[in-house]
């Protein structure tokens, strides 16, 4: 789940419905909104985040200090309408991850944040477990070197399960993760759904089924 900040919503709709595209799930808060938001959210609400993305905000640089109390290793990144070095550089003393420039497509800013990851939480580009290969820059996973397609919902909740290798995650913590913490309008089992199907075609390719699922604990993928 990404969360966009910008004081405008025609900006936190358009960038919305992009990476709806991609299969992520987004949340926009105007900066008043989002400064509450930090105040007041739980500390798993964090869990479900992958980035925080500022756009025009009054006092931006106000922003990343208290960003990092509350989620520390979350990328953040700030895009702008125009470049200015003394800007740039103020903000990265913030402690932003990264500034871009508007408009940028939500398939870069999902490589940034990737490469952010990879630098500061040494997340790998991809995952290998046995046979399956799981990729976390919007390709499809892989069995024996074969592509394996799946739908956008699908995929991303392998993504989750690899990127927690070892760690059983609930249905509520894949729920938050993609179709995020705000979503009201879909029933939370649907993620049961999806998985079934999921393990589904896991099963069909690889002759075995690596989910492993526990009633009231969630789920863990495992290899043989």
């Amino acid at each position: 789940m990404f969360l966009i900040v910008d004081e405008q919503e025609l900006v936190t709709e358009g960038y919305a419905s992009g990476f709806s595209r991609e299969g992520i799930s987004t949340s926009g808060f105007t900066p008043e909104d989002f400064r509450d938001w930090l105040d007041t959210a739980p500390d798993s609400d964090f869990d479900a985040i992958e980035a925080i993305l500022l756009g025009d905000c009054s006092d931006r640089e106000m922003l990343p200090p208290i960003i990092r109390r509350r989620c520390a290793q979350k990328p953040v990144i700030v895009m702008n309408n125009t470049q200015a070095l003394d800007q740039t550089l103020k903000l990265f003393a913030a402690g932003v991850d990264d500034v871009v420039r508007k408009p940028i497509h939500p398939q870069e800013i999902l490589a940034r944040v990737n490469a952010i990851k990879r630098r500061t939480v040494k997340q790998s580009a991809q995952v290998d477990l046995g046979d399956l290969t799981v990729y976390f820059d919007g390709r499809d996973p892989e069995i024996a070197g074969s592509v394996l397609p799946l739908p956008r919902r699908e995929r991303r909740i392998l993504e989750y399960l690899a990127q927690n290798n070892g760690r059983r995650l609930t249905k509520t913590q894949i729920y938050n993760y993609v179709y995020g913490i705000f979503e009201s309008d879909v029933d939370e089992n649907v993620i049961e759904s999806h998985i079934s199907k999921l393990r589904k075609k896991l099963r069909n390719n690889m002759g075995y089924d690596p989910i492993d699922s526990k009633r009231y604990l969630g789920y863990i993928i495992n290899t043989v």
